[in-house]
């Protein structure tokens, strides 16, 4: 694979590739604060739920490298990083592999902050995690691929690709491992407005690899289904809900619904460390964007001043019109709540 990785922990500073200005240029950017990484989430300079979890847990370790005394015990470790974990918390609401990572962070606090190890423990999960990610995705890459039909066609939605994991992928893992095993015909991306992440990363990535992609504006969708076909909408999540449901970015409810008119199945590829088994779709909280990603591009305006936005960055595709969730444990067929928590039962992650 040829993508450039999107994070990268050396001498220990974390480096972020800047995935808003690719594919036309190819920057990184280093960082040595918490609350700086924080905004470089906000901001979108790194994006995609594992992506995110990876960046917060190097985030902490910053923090921790940053204080100037060590704490000599986990309460006053916990203490100290709060105001670096409330802004990394608040960086992103829907992603909760953002939440999961902070609690991996969190434990590893309370079981090591009473001496001097904690600094070395907590470098050793940022890089277990990143490195987790990667093998997660190659598994869920597999499991996938074994549901995808001899020379198909496939439509994707977003960036769920190497950029927005540790690399590989979870639904573009999928479409890779397909493409390895001499599946895979072509790939349609949607744009995926405002941020252009199809347009941008996700036929870039794909073009990294030498997978045939087809880029295609949003509103195409429903043409091309009926006139080419595919096989499956793969898709990755930014939170997966105990009752089945997924929470995407915006546009997957809608290439749901078209999907089920249209015959095509559909596909979430997500680590279970994206699952909340709290709470049901309707409960996940979905984020506003500013106004300025729809009323400008690429700092022009292109929409009349003072007029009235509406900007999720997610929906909520609900369960009934998901034909699989893939993990890196296996795949729930036709997922719902009992199927979905037996699941994450049976892989209890260590």
């Amino acid at each position: 694979m040829s993508t450039p990785s999107a994070i990268i922990w050396s001498n220990n500073q974390l480096q972020l590739l800047d995935q808003r200005v690719l594919p036309t240029r190819c920057e990184y950017l280093q960082y040595d604060d918490p609350f700086a990484v924080a905004d470089a989430i906000r901001a979108m300079v790194v994006r995609g739920a594992p992506a995110i979890g990876i960046t917060a847990a190097y985030g902490i370790l910053l923090a921790a490298q940053k204080l100037t005394t060590s704490p000599t015990s986990a309460d006053a470790w916990q203490s100290a990083l709060r105001p670096a974990r409330d802004a990394l918390a608040n960086s992103r609401p829907t992603a909760v592999n953002l939440f999961w990572a902070l609690a991996r962070c969190d434990q590893v606090i309370a079981e090591h902050g009473n001496g001097d190890a904690l600094i070395p423990a907590l470098t050793k999960l940022a890089v277990h995690i990143h490195a987790e990610d990667i093998e997660i995705n190659q598994r869920i890459g597999d499991f996938g691929a074994s549901l995808i039909p001899a020379d198909s066609i496939v439509y994707t939605h977003c960036n769920a690709g190497a950029l927005a994991t540790g690399g590989y992928g979870t639904a573009l893992g999928v479409i890779r491992s397909a493409h390895r095993d001499g599946k895979i015909r072509g790939v349609f991306a949607g744009e995926t407005r405002p941020w252009l992440q199809g347009a941008r990363l996700t036929s870039w990535e794909l073009m990294q690899d030498g997978i045939p992609v087809t880029l295609a504006i949003e509103g195409a969708a429903a043409h091309l289904m009926r006139e080419h076909k595919p096989s499956w909408v793969i898709v990755g999540a930014d939170r997966v809900a105990a009752n089945g449901d997924a929470a995407n970015k915006i546009g997957t409810y809608n290439l749901a619904i078209i999907a089920k008119h249209h015959g095509a199945k559909v596909m979430v590829a997500a680590p279970t460390s994206t699952f909340d088994a709290l709470l049901d779709g309707p409960q996940i909280p979905i984020e506003q964007r500013p106004a300025d990603e729809i009323t400008h591009s690429f700092g022009q305006r292109v929409a009349p001043e003072n007029v009235v936005t509406n900007n999720p960055a997610f929906d909520v595709t609900p369960a009934q019109l998901i034909d699989a969730i893939v993990t890196e444990y296996g795949i729930i067929h036709q997922p719902d709540r009992a199927k979905v928590i037996a699941h994450l039962n049976a892989n209890k992650r260590k």
